[in-house]
């Protein structure tokens, strides 16, 4: 299951590989990223209450935004 907003937890699974921005826990941007390959855990936050939003997805094999 997702966060509130769609946006993942740490520890859940990457659906696409990609950067994703850090969302802040009152859902503001924080303007850090991580880049994650599909199918990995989300790392854990810098701070409680974190969470990854949308990602710029990865264009290659593993990421969607392949052809």
């Amino acid at each position: 299951m997702s966060a509130k907003g769609g946006n993942l937890k740490p520890g859940q699974t990457s659906p696409a590989s990609g950067q994703y921005p850090v969302i802040g826990p009152r859902g503001g941007n924080t303007g850090r990223e991580v880049t994650v390959p599909k199918g990995r855990p989300m790392p854990p936050t810098s701070r409680p209450g974190e969470t990854y939003g949308k990602p710029d997805l990865t264009k290659n094999k593993s990421g969607t935004g392949s052809k």
